[in-house]
């Protein structure tokens, strides 16, 4: 067996075994409501601390990711769907 073959099939076990791709990678804004709110504080904190800094090309300070943390998951616990991205909800 080659020595690439173990890395290919740990990749297509994850692409296959029905994660989402917020579960694999950080995928910041483009993150569903339905992950996100499946996801502990941490994993919905690195998304949003991604989202920001592709927004602003700038680090978010803490108070900026917590502000904006809680303002997405509100957000997807009210009126944003399932398939909602955390970009579209309000924030600063």
């Amino acid at each position: 067996m080659k020595p690439i073959a173990p890395a290919t099939i740990a990749i297509a076990v994850v692409l296959f075994s029905g994660c989402s791709a917020s579960e694999v990678i950080n995928t910041g804004g483009d993150t569903k409501c339905k992950d996100f709110t499946a996801q502990d504080e941490k994993k919905q904190t690195d998304e949003i601390s991604k989202m920001l800094k592709d927004k602003s090309g700038a680090e978010p300070n803490n108070l900026e990711i917590s502000a904006t943390r809680l303002s997405a998951l509100t957000y997807c616990q009210t009126v944003g769907k399932e398939d909602t991205k955390i970009s579209e909800a309000p924030h600063g």
